[in-house]
């Protein structure tokens, strides 16, 4: 004990003289790069043209294969999402197993087999591996692509499509990726149903064999194999494997825009806005800008200690995150910087971004951040050497992108290396300002105005496609009028009115699931209940009466506030239509919009607290088709029914962003005018 504590105080004073003689007022010099030594993948090339890179790894006996295709950038067209669907056809079956009987194989010896557009890959224990590489090779020489595994994957694209044209940030992705690259670019093409729909098998095999092809192919070795087995296991697997000529293809360079261009798609029931400011780069791997890029972007927004999310985040308090990247490609990168902030800060969120990208242009970095953004990537390049696919993956990039063989081996050298003026000439080489598109996705009726201080403001659908401008033919239509025609659509005011309560069963399937969706309406009371029940079980379960509000799950329950009960009661009539005015909510018609290729009027329902929802009356026949609301999410609302003079919608499609897919849910029982007591709610 007294060795420790004389150690103590001797390191105690050394500490405290080394504080005495240090100058503050200068920033320590930095030290040496650290020299990290990386292994090195050895490398042979079959007469087919395959390249095969192995890395030894022994410290476990495991070992995977990954076979890369290098292919130029494929413009789908009208066949956009193919390569969606390559890799899950190529493990649905073979010539000599099923799907089943393929998964059985697999999971029998704990390995991983799957496949991409440009990939296929395989892993397992070492005393497998003839195994694993038996069924990795089946799948490449033998699919047989059965239609029944593409019309399932089909309708899951297709439903997976319906949830992100609801999604804010797939909508700004959709967005800005049309703008940067165009849609006719494969960077910046949609996928809709209709180009699902147009993919056929056959489009899937000529697919296969038109890109499968070894002289184009990779394949990456990593575990307990030496180069020696390698050349055997991989001659006796790939080398029957046939060379083909493989297409290229060019696509027009994108262009920087001359001046900020600014786009919108108006999501009016959003109470956040998702902004991205973008422009395209013309960087690649391995560039002369490449590391300082890095650097450039660790600065700016890399983090959670970078200039934008101090500033959006910590000083202003407009997002719960705010980040930038600069991406290289092959093609053309992107800078790219973005956020989701409150709505009522959109305008000045977007400010801030731009004065942070100016001033990190025009003004450059500091010594400190330099510093800073020099050791946070070290370390995490330090980190990514704790895998030996790392060292694959180097390899694999000195070979596709034609790097230097020392690239990687010296990259902590090049990075250590930059000064504070290499840095700030990057940034200006990489970065135009004012020549930006900013895009938004949030509520137009708030933000247009205040955005077109930017340039002006572009609106945009939530495809990418340029909003379609629809002029109302009824030029004297208010939302009153709106209102009434609906009420008369349905039956009138009259036999509307004579619907006091209502008690609704609805049935739903949730990726496979049964659910049912109980709802009871008392209007006259202001009662109001709702339980989803799985199995019987009930999940979750609402409650409003008595001027309260109550949310119950997972066998606890929350009381609504006052803000909260407010906003859950504008959609707690069974028709809400007829209650508006008397609640004192505000009506505003806010034009004729696209509903998925139904016009239709957009009427704007606020309430005195600020909530709102958003619906949307279809122009030719007057009914409701689609319900917009920031909280629970979207529905839209088809088979209209008669049921007691009243036009009913017996079909609801509901958007979510509580569930992963839509849901879609039918009216399987319904009773008007039921007498409820209080145990119905």
């Amino acid at each position: 004990m007294k060795k420790i504590a004389i150690s103590f105080v001797l390191s105690f004073l050394v500490a405290v003289v080394s504080f005495a003689q240090l100058d503050r007022s200068k920033f320590p010099e930095p030290g040496p790069a650290p020299i990290i030594k990386i292994g090195e993948a050895e490398t042979f090339t079959l007469d087919n043209g395959l390249k095969v890179f192995v890395v030894n790894n022994d410290k476990q006996p495991r070992v995977s294969f990954t076979l890369v295709l290098e292919r130029d950038p494929l413009f789908e067209g009208d066949k956009a999402g193919i390569t969606g669907f390559v890799g899950e056809m190529l493990t649905a079956g073979t010539t000599s197993r099923t799907k089943d009987q393929l998964d059985e194989e697999v999971d029998f010896i704990g390995a991983r087999l799957s496949a991409g557009s440009t990939s296929l890959s395989a892993s397992s224990l070492k005393k497998h591996q003839d195994k694993i590489l038996e069924l990795m090779a089946d799948v490449l020489y033998n699919p047989v692509f059965p239609q029944e595994e593409l019309d399932k994957l089909k309708k899951q694209a297709i439903t997976g499509l319906a949830t992100t044209k609801d999604d804010p940030g797939a909508i700004s992705n959709r967005l800005t990726n049309a703008l940067v690259y165009g849609k006719d670019h494969p960077y910046g093409e949609v996928t809709t149903e209709e180009t699902l729909n147009n993919i056929t098998v056959d489009d899937v095999k000529a697919y296969y064999e038109t890109f499968f092809k070894p002289n184009i192919a990779y394949l990456a070795i990593v575990g307990d194999m030496d180069k020696k087995e390698a050349e055997k296991v991989v001659k006796e697997h790939f080398a029957t494997w046939e060379a083909g000529e493989v297409p290229t293809f060019t696509y027009e360079t994108p262009k920087i825009p001359s001046s900020n261009r600014v786009a919108l798609v108006d999501r009016s029931s959003s109470v956040q806005t998702n902004i991205d400011i973008v422009q395209p780069v013309d960087l690649k791997v391995g560039d002369e800008d490449y590391i300082s890029s890095r650097l450039v972007n660790q600065i700016l927004g890399g983090g959670s200690s970078a200039r934008l999310f101090m500033n959006l985040r910590e000083d202003k308090g407009y997002t719960y995150g705010a980040y930038s990247s600069i991406a290289p490609d092959k093609l053309m990168g992107t800078f790219s910087a973005n956020a989701s902030v409150r709505t009522e800060v959109t305008d000045s969120a977007v400010v801030q971004f731009i004065y942070e990208i100016d001033r990190l242009v025009k003004e450059g970095v500091n010594e400190e951040e330099l510093q800073m953004a020099k050791a946070n990537l070290t370390g995490s390049f330090g980190r990514s050497l704790e895998s030996p696919a790392t060292i694959a993956n180097f390899a694999l990039n000195t070979e596709r992108y034609d790097l230097p063989e020392d690239y990687y081996a010296t990259y902590l050298q090049k990075l250590n290396g930059y000064t504070v003026e290499d840095i700030n000439k990057a940034a200006a080489d990489l970065i135009k300002p004012d020549q930006f598109y900013i895009t938004a996705v949030g509520d137009g009726s708030a933000i247009k105005e205040k955005l077109a201080q930017f340039g002006e403001v572009e609106m945009y659908d939530n495809m990418g496609d340029p909003a379609k401008e629809i002029q109302m033919a009824d030029a004297s239509m208010t939302a009153e009028k709106v209102l009434a025609n609906y009420i008369e659509a349905i039956g009138g005011e009259d036999a509307a009115k004579a619907i006091q309560s209502a008690k609704v069963m609805m049935e739903a399937d949730v990726m496979g699931n049964s659910i049912q969706i109980a709802m009871v309406y008392d209007d006259a009371n202001m009662r109001f209940g709702q339980k989803t029940l799985a199995m019987g079980n009930v999940m979750q379960s609402s409650t409003m009466m008595d001027g309260k509000g109550s949310i119950s799950a997972q066998g606890q329950t929350i009381d609504m506030t006052d803000e909260q009960y407010e906003e859950a009661k504008m959609n707690a009539f069974f028709i809400p239509e007829l209650y508006y005015e008397s609640m004192g909510y505000s009506l505003t018609l806010d034009g004729v919009k696209d509903v998925e290729g139904t016009e239709a009027y957009k009427l704007i329902v606020s309430n005195p607290s600020g909530a709102k929802v958003i619906n949307y009356y279809a122009v030719d026949s007057g009914l409701k088709i689609k319900n917009e609301n920031e909280k629970s999410g979207d529905t839209f609302y088809s088979d209209y029914q008669e049921k007691e003079g009243v036009l009913i919608p017996m079909a609801w499609t509901i958007r979510s962003p509580a569930i992963p897919v839509p849901l879609e849910a039918k009216i399987e029982t319904l009773e008007i005018n039921p007498t409820l007591t209080e145990a119905d709610f």
